[in-house]
């Protein structure tokens, strides 16, 4: 995405002439939730612009300056006394087809400080299942992989405010977290896509064009 990046911030990135960004706010508002804390950095002046101008939706958003260089940790502790007892943490990039309020109900059942949703991946590429003595016993076209990872859409309880000076959120914070039995994983066996390259652009455009845009709120 560096070429893009260069001229606005990736979350304004365009899908189905909206910014993804807005896509991830609507999965969110279409589950009910309409107040959004957005923590700016990067050319982060544009999207404030973007959603001064365009917030159609009426949604209630609040903006907060993080810094250029900010980690994860230190964003995130910018919006301390910002927000509720348990609130969602989403990044700027990842579109999903998403029950948010399963996952609401799934952390609140668990009753730990932390849920991340865990999605596996597709394979980029085709794969060649070769029998002991070499011979090729079949082809698979992308595979689902086994192993999972985090697909980001997370649930924080405030507690979360508390481990976040140990470092970086998915690193020193989640290892924390994993320590003491606090992370929980919601497993979201739905469709799932992150927007890290141009190409990914492309292909998320191209889902929405031929209306297979599998994370479109319903309203």
């Amino acid at each position: 995405m560096d070429n893009l990046t260069e001229a606005i911030p990736k979350p304004l990135a365009i899908v189905g002439e909206k910014p993804v960004l807005w896509h991830i706010m609507k999965i969110y508002s279409s589950h009910g939730f309409d107040e959004f804390v957005l923590c700016l950095g990067h050319k982060g002046e544009k999207i404030r612009e973007y959603f001064k101008e365009n917030n159609n939706e009426e949604w209630g958003i609040e903006f907060v300056e993080t810094g250029l260089d900010a980690s994860k940790s230190q964003r995130l502790a910018k919006v301390d006394g910002l927000v509720g007892e348990r609130f969602f943490v989403a990044y700027g990039d990842d579109l999903a087809d998403i029950n948010i309020k399963e996952l609401l109900k799934f952390h609140g059942e668990k009753k730990m400080t932390a849920t991340v949703t865990a999605v596996r991946l597709e394979s980029p590429f085709g794969i060649i299942n070769i029998s002991n003595a070499g011979v090729v016993e079949s082809f698979e076209e992308k595979p689902v992989l086994d192993h999972w990872i985090n697909g980001g859409f997370m649930v924080f309880t405030d507690k979360i405010f508390d481990y976040l000076k140990l470092g970086e959120l998915e690193q020193e914070v989640f290892k924390k977290l994993v320590g003491e039995k606090q992370l929980n994983a919601f497993r979201h066996f739905g469709k799932w896509k992150t927007m890290n390259t141009l190409k990914d652009n492309a292909e998320l455009n191209e889902l929405w064009k031929n209306g297979r845009a599998f994370w479109k709120a319903e309203k």
